[in-house]
């Protein structure tokens, strides 16, 4: 019988450190926090998005995107574009395009690197894995905006389909 206290507790930990690793490399090639980095990516995916649905895309309150959006804008990385009553829509410059593409490139070196070690079938045993954990996060995030905000989207969907997109529309039908 398979010990599942441990099976969870090394999950744990390859997790922390992924997620530690990752984010350290992608707050550096941004430049901003890793809210500010999730929101180019967001925006770099979505195009344009309210100050509110952006927060809301990366799980920060109003308030706290406001505040983020405020500092993005000051970089040059995001814009304020016309809008109806309260409701003022961003997207990202030029700049800000180039940041999504860095922050994009260091966070797939950095777990390519993470999987370099395994052999194809290896590779495809996780890959069968990990769609399956994604899906079933996809419910308890039920967004996949939020669960996908520091995705490379084209990447998930070249050659195949992306679980989390897959079980949005699955959940909507």
């Amino acid at each position: 019988m398979h010990n599942e206290a441990r099976l969870a507790n090394l999950l744990g930990a390859a997790a922390l450190h992924v997620s530690e690793t990752m984010l350290a490399q992608v707050r550096a090639a941004s430049g901003t926090s890793t809210s500010g980095a999730a929101a180019l990516v967001v925006l770099a995916h979505l195009r344009q998005l309210s100050v509110t649905e952006l927060g809301r895309g990366i799980g920060l309150s109003q308030p706290a995107a406001a505040r983020m959006v405020d500092s993005l804008v000051a970089s040059g990385l995001v814009r304020r574009l016309a809008g109806s009553g309260r409701t003022v829509p961003v997207e990202l410059t030029d700049a800000g395009r180039e940041v999504v593409r860095e922050v994009l490139d260091v966070r797939a070196a950095e777990l390519s690197a993470l999987i370099a070690d395994l052999d194809e079938p290896e590779r495809r045993t996780l890959s069968a894995l990990l769609e399956k954990l994604l899906t079933g996060m996809y419910d308890e995030a039920g967004s996949s905006t939020f669960l996908c905000r520091l995705c490379d989207r084209h990447s998930c969907t070249e050659s195949d389909t992306c679980p989390v997109g897959q079980a949005e529309r699955t959940r909507r039908a």
